[in-house]
């Protein structure tokens, strides 16, 4: 499976919600989980960091040049209150919540990007992507996980909702 994280070892769940109060709702808990104690979301998993991989991707789709296009808001854990020293984080509790996951909700326009991606430019899209982070043997899966966040963002729009992304060491 790809990985191309700027943080190794992290899982993103990208998934849609009706609002941000859903979007964080039980937030120790990967977005898409069989389990009936748990939320689950229509969600697509990936190694795929949405500042980096997820903002080169959309800059392919756009045909721009790549720039930190992904300006997430954090969600979870609120970003008040956050450690903000070497000192504060070393002194958090093992149970605090900003040593757990993150939820972030994507712009719009990232949503609407990959919404009205051309579906036909999809397998050079994902192989200039592949090319870039994990070589291009790695088409054909980088193509796979582009459909699925591409049909993602479409249902999430037709349903008027917003697109998240909750990452945790995995």
């Amino acid at each position: 499976m790809l990985t191309g994280s700027a943080r190794v070892g992290v899982r993103y769940y990208y998934y849609r919600a009706a609002d941000r109060e859903a979007a964080v709702a039980r937030p120790e808990y990967p977005r898409a989980v069989a389990d009936r104690r748990v939320t689950v979301f229509d969600a697509v998993e990936t190694k795929w960091d949405h500042r980096v991989v997820l903002g080169y991707l959309i800059a392919l789709i756009r045909g721009v040049p790549y720039r930190p296009v992904v300006e997430s808001v954090c969600l979870y854990p609120p970003p008040d209150g956050a450690p903000r020293t070497e000192e504060e984080w070393a002194a958090l509790p093992d149970d605090s919540p900003y040593l757990g996951p993150e939820i972030d909700e994507l712009p719009v326009a990232v949503r609407d990007a990959l919404a009205d991606a051309d579906d036909t430019r999809l397998p050079e899209v994902a192989g200039r992507l592949a090319e870039e982070f994990w070589g291009a043997a790695e088409r054909e899966d980088a193509q796979m996980l582009i459909k699925e966040l591409v049909s993602l963002a479409r249902r999430t729009r037709e349903n008027g909702q917003m697109l998240y992304c909750w990452c945790a060491p995995g």
